[in-house]
């Protein structure tokens, strides 16, 4: 009998360890996304083939991202975004986008290992991100549709706003950088009562 890999995330050990915070923060690992970088002109040919495949227009407006029914596309810059989805395996989806935006001067590359997703929830979600973030989360500013690069604590993470009262948030992190910047969260929410582990 073969043996199997099975893989493993980031943070697959610290489910215990976030079952230990209030209800006001909650930490969760979403893990195992598809993401793929994808270059292309966002006002030509390419755009409008890579929406097709995605069902999301790609956003135009730098620090936002558009979400469809199964995919979300994130401004990086001018010409480029990352593509998010729990749909679609990596390999398909990048050969399925590459096919459409390389007779446009686009591509597309898997980089769905690169990172791991947490998601950040709770009444006092927005407080523990001001503790390491420099930019203003005030939800009337940092509302859904917003995604930026920014530094949290001294990991780069993509930060994304999912509602507009300041209470959930998803922060795509480096995997490298993802065993400290749990601990970081941690850290800054013991103000707000977490349980002994």
């Amino acid at each position: 009998m073969a043996d199997t890999l099975t893989p493993l995330s980031p943070l697959h050990s610290w489910n215990h360890t976030f079952s230990h915070l209030p209800e006001s923060v909650r930490i969760t690992e979403e893990p195992f996304a598809t993401m793929i970088d994808l270059w292309v002109n966002p006002t030509g040919p390419g755009a409008s083939a890579a929406a097709a495949v995605l069902g999301v227009d790609l956003p135009t407006t730098a620090s936002t991202a558009t979400t469809g029914d199964t995919a979300t596309a994130i401004w990086l810059g001018p010409d480029e975004f990352l593509i998010t989805t729990h749909t679609q395996a990596p390999e398909t989806l990048e050969e399925t986008l590459r096919k459409a935006v390389t007779p446009h001067g686009g591509a597309a590359i898997d980089v769905s290992g690169q990172r791991t997703t947490l998601r950040l929830t709770g009444a006092h979600a927005r407080d523990i991100l001001a503790k390491g973030c420099s930019i203003d989360l005030h939800p009337t500013v940092f509302r859904p549709g917003t995604a930026v690069q920014t530094m949290l604590g001294l990991a780069g993470v993509v930060l994304t706003a999912l509602d507009d009262t300041g209470t959930d948030y998803r922060i795509l992190v480096r995997a490298s950088f993802a065993r400290y910047l749990a601990a970081w969260l941690i850290d800054a929410a013991e103000e707000f009562g977490v349980d002994p582990v």
